[in-house]
């Protein structure tokens, strides 16, 4: 037993080195436990701190059913709004974080005095956001319903950009603490420690929100024809009932949960400016999980995730065969684990099923043709202007900067089109072939120490091994469960990338990348972007009419049929994830140097997003759209970014514009207008 005057650990017996990692900054960063073995026995020796472990780890594990009843607000309100709508609401989560903000507002002004001031405050803030979605629904996507499903991704994501900027606007950009709620702001004892009275208050109010949606669903003729509409829309609306209403009514209470969730964590966190992107990210994996459209199926996830989340906190520290991990860095990424887990094993999540039939499916493709006259000359005009366009760069010094990135967003949303286009598969997780690729440069460059144009063409290679591996999984899913296994993968990347601060510098990333002398000017290595990204976007075109592109087609237009004229429909889509990740991973590469750094940024979710918005803003049915949706995007954020602060709202109402003017892509519009004028003059002949 130790004496009164020893509280810490017996140091290590002689030879035992204690290795020391660089931890992350956590906000709840663990407690650690070491253990060490007694010069004269076997048998680890147990410590003070050692007792006090059980009673930690069960803290935390409460502490867990709170973060689960919050996490089951938000993802219940999205599930319930996929399974009637069939839209992937990417505005969900400001939904969340405008729930954060407003009920600071409310409840700093009338929640302070009494317990019923306080309450009635949540509630409206909840009613507040509810309103909000309700019109959202009304105003941007009822105009919308019949473009592609993903076209709704699109807007949703232009909502959270003008939400986000209309936030900082009124809120401000700093950190906003809300009061705490009346009688409930102590805390008290629980083995030993110390538990938050409010988070008490979260675990009764998240089986009781679960009830009352249940009574709702399953006694109540609004459930009934939510039930309905879940299972068979078109039967539904061949019944009679007013879809519209039913799902502005959807939204509307899809968007009170989300501001419900927001509003209880106000007491617990401060109301910021990123709790969007972290909370969408988090509710689409509690979703997928659980299986779309299940809410008890989002309970049980949300449980899941939460509690193991809390079990990697408890403990803390372990030694595995001699190797020292840190489970508490899991916690970055254990529920996108646990997604790719359940999603390999159980493609339709804990409680989902498989999607049913849906009867007014969207019009067959078109089939791809050749690029005709005109085209070929339009094509000869922008690549004749593209390689004059340096001789402006005296007048004009950012041109080649500028074009370098518009000609590298090119290629990265040619790869992405490759396979969501042609061949069917949406990924929500292209970023991170493009940040292996990055990487992959930076580390045969700095580590093996080979020439930069070694590094170059050697570093989509780190891409494509990436692919082989997470492409094989991938294939077997279809559907917003394989876009959703492809995010998975995409954050574990990330996680890695972050983590490994020996290797990949953590989240510094890694300094000095830069080209070769010949490369050094920017007009140099312009002419090299340009020639990468002209070479790539011409084979893959190619590659579309070749018997690999028709076996794409075949398999994303009937499965069944092109398994039944001998194709190996699976092996054809792995194939097309490592192409696309190949072109994917020379894009990050180009990117690497021509930056002179690179950080665990290339691979975010957001950049995935960016790649999406490209491919969709110029029109997924076409093969020029990726391209000019590129070169829109990049132009306008670079264009809009420098003229005010409130540059994302001004980039969102824009993209929002044109999805609803063009909801088949600006490339997509163009060609349906040239077709129909071609019909209209051969009917007059």
């Amino acid at each position: 037993m130790p004496t009164a005057k020893t509280d810490r650990p017996p140091s290590p017996p002689r030879g035992c080195k204690q290795k020391t990692k660089p931890q992350i900054k956590n906000p709840c960063k663990p407690k650690t436990f070491p253990v060490y073995l007694s010069p004269d026995t076997t048998q680890p020796q147990p410590t003070r701190r050692q007792a006090k472990m059980l009673p930690n780890l069960l803290v935390q594990l409460i502490n867990g059913l709170a973060d689960a009843s919050a996490l089951f607000l938000v993802a219940a309100g999205l599930s319930l709004i996929f399974g009637v709508t069939r839209i992937v609401n990417f505005a969900h989560g400001s939904f969340y974080m405008l729930g954060v903000y407003v009920a600071y507002s409310i409840a700093s002004r009338f929640g302070t005095s009494s317990v019923i001031g306080f309450w009635l405050s949540m509630l409206a803030s909840a009613l507040v956001i509810g309103i909000l979605g309700a019109l959202v629904e009304f105003v941007v996507l009822r105009r919308i319903y019949k473009a592609p499903e993903l076209f709704h991704l699109l807007a949703t994501f232009a909502l959270v950009l003008i939400f986000r900027d209309a936030a900082l606007a009124i809120w401000g950009p700093q950190d906003l603490f809300g009061p705490r709620a009346p009688h409930l702001s102590g805390a008290v004892e629980l083995l030993g420690h110390q538990l938050p009275t409010w988070d008490i208050a979260l675990i009764v109010i998240g089986p009781l929100v679960l009830l009352l949606l249940w009574y709702a669903l399953t006694r109540t003729r609004w459930g009934t024809l939510v039930r309905a509409a879940t299972q068979d829309r078109e039967m539904l609306g061949a019944l009679g009932i007013n879809q519209a209403w039913l799902f502005t009514g959807v939204f509307f209470v899809g968007a009170f949960l989300a501001g419900l969730g927001g509003a209880l964590q106000g007491p617990r966190m401060s109301a910021n400016l990123s709790l969007d992107l972290e909370t969408i990210g988090n509710a689409f994996v509690v979703v997928v999980v659980g299986g779309m459209g299940s809410i008890p199926g989002a309970f049980i996830a949300a449980l899941l995730i939460a509690e193991i989340k809390a079990l990697c906190i408890g403990i803390g520290h372990v030694s595995l065969f001699g190797v020292d991990l840190s489970l508490s860095r899991f916690t970055l990424v254990a529920e996108f684990v646990v997604m790719a887990v359940v999603l390999v094993v159980r493609p339709w999540g804990l409680l989902g099923r498989a999607t049913s039939t849906v009867r007014a499916a969207a019009p067959a493709e078109m089939p791809l043709k050749p690029a005709g006259k005109q085209l070929r000359w339009l094509a000869a005009c922008v690549l004749a202007v593209l390689v004059l366009a340096p001789l402006a760069a005296g007048a004009f010094p950012y041109m080649p900067v500028l074009l370098v990135e518009i000609l590298i967003a090119v290629l990265f949303a040619a790869s992405l089109h490759f396979i969501m286009g042609p061949g069917g598969m949406h990924s929500f997780g292209h970023a991170a072939y493009f940040g292996l690729g990055a990487y992959g440069a930076a580390l045969f460059l700095k580590v093996v120490d080979l020439p930069m144009e070694a590094a170059l063409v050697l570093g989509p290679l780190l891409a494509v091994l990436g692919a082989l591996v997470f492409g094989w999984f991938c294939v077997r899913l279809s559907g917003v469960y394989l876009a959703m296994l492809t995010l998975a993968f995409a954050q574990i990347v990330w996680s890695v990338v972050y983590q490994w601060d020996d290797v990949t510098g953590g989240s510094n990333g890694i300094l000095g990348l830069w080209p070769s002398n010949w490369l050094s000017s920017p007009v140099a290595y312009y002419y090299l972007t340009l020639a990468c990204a002209v070479l790539g976007v011409w084979l893959l075109r190619r590659m579309l009419f070749s018997p690999l592109g028709f076996a794409m087609r075949a398999s994303r237009d009937s499965a069944l049929r092109a398994e039944a004229i001998g194709i190996d429909t699976k092996r054809v889509q792995w194939a097309a994830f490592v192409i696309a990740s190949l072109f994917c991973g020379l894009a990050g590469s180009l990117y690497a140097f021509s930056k002179g750094t690179i950080s665990p940024e290339v691979i975010s979710v957001s950049r995935s997003v960016d790649g999406l918005v490209m491919v969709l803003l110029g029109g997924i049915q076409t093969l020029t759209g990726p391209v000019a949706g590129a070169a829109l995007f990049t132009w306008l954020q670079d264009t809009v970014a420098r003229q005010t602060d409130y540059w994302q709202a001004l980039l969102g109402i824009a993209i929002l514009l044109l999805v609803i003017a063009f909801p088949q892509g600006i490339v997509g519009f163009v060609r349906e207008r040239f077709e129909r004028d071609e019909a209209q003059a051969g009917g007059r002949q």
